[in-house]
């Protein structure tokens, strides 16, 4: 078992291509022995985004504080505090924050499964 509060966990930037404002971190994970998700803490600053980007695993979002919006092939979509999102694998998506102060969000995605080849993990900074 793992009983940890997040702060205690170091945070990271986002290192990808077109990022702005973005750290990261991995609340638990593989490291933890987690067999099947990772749970990661997003904080994005005020002005700031993640990229725009797809991959072939699905995200599941829980916006803990500030306002933003998600982009998808249809277009923006408003959040807040208390907004749960799915994304589905494939689906090109982006996080946005608009307010004035950070937008902080969980975001759980699964370990490789269903023949994937790469880690899930890795394509936000977490191992």
């Amino acid at each position: 078992m793992k009983v940890a509060h997040f702060e205690q966990i170091p945070d990271n930037v986002v290192e990808m291509e077109e990022a702005i404002g973005c750290r990261v971190r991995c609340l638990i994970g593989p490291d933890d022995g987690a067999p099947s998700f990772t749970m990661r803490q997003f904080e994005v600053a005020s002005g700031g985004n993640t990229p725009k980007h797809s991959h072939g695993y699905e995200h599941e979002v829980f916006v803990l504080e500030g306002e933003g919006i998600v982009l998808d092939s249809r277009g923006e979509h408003r959040l807040a505090a208390g907004f749960a999102v799915y994304i589905a694998p494939d689906e090109i998506h982006q996080f946005r924050n608009t307010g004035s102060g950070p937008l902080k969000f969980l975001c759980l995605i699964p370990h490789p499964l269903r023949s994937m080849t790469s880690p899930c993990a890795a394509a936000c900074g977490c191992a």
